[in-house]
């Protein structure tokens, strides 16, 4: 079984979501269950932080494509920061860049929520 863990904190309006272990058909539905917590408590202003995730496969792709049009017709987005270079190349390969911003660092996220507001 897949080691996988959230640990979630509360920036000003933005929810970061610290990623941790292995992001695979049996983790999804963790992933799952935080970002629908976080869109039925009306917080659509969200930071994925992957420093800690060691590796994703389609199922975890899969997550982030089924809800990136919910948040953003909600007016809000999901940014995701600090990829392994490792699970950089899986969304790379897919075309994730262009759909997603991928920043180095949380702080990088947080200033683009605040110039995509203005």
């Amino acid at each position: 079984m897949s080691t996988f863990s959230i640990s979630a904190k509360k920036n000003e309006d933005i929810q970061v979501l610290e990623l941790i272990g292995e992001l695979d058909a049996h983790t999804a539905p963790e992933l799952e269950a935080s970002i629908t917590t976080l869109i039925q408590q009306e917080q659509f202003k969200i930071v994925v932080n992957f420093s800690g995730l060691d590796y994703i496969s389609s199922a975890g792709l899969g997550v982030f494509m089924a809800y990136i049009e919910d948040v953003r017709g909600l007016g809000g987005d999901i940014k995701l920061t600090s990829m392994k270079p490792s699970v950089y190349n899986v969304f790379d390969l897919l075309g994730f860049p262009t759909l997603y911003d991928i920043l180095d660092t949380d702080g990088e996220a947080f200033n683009r929520f605040k110039t995509d507001n203005n």
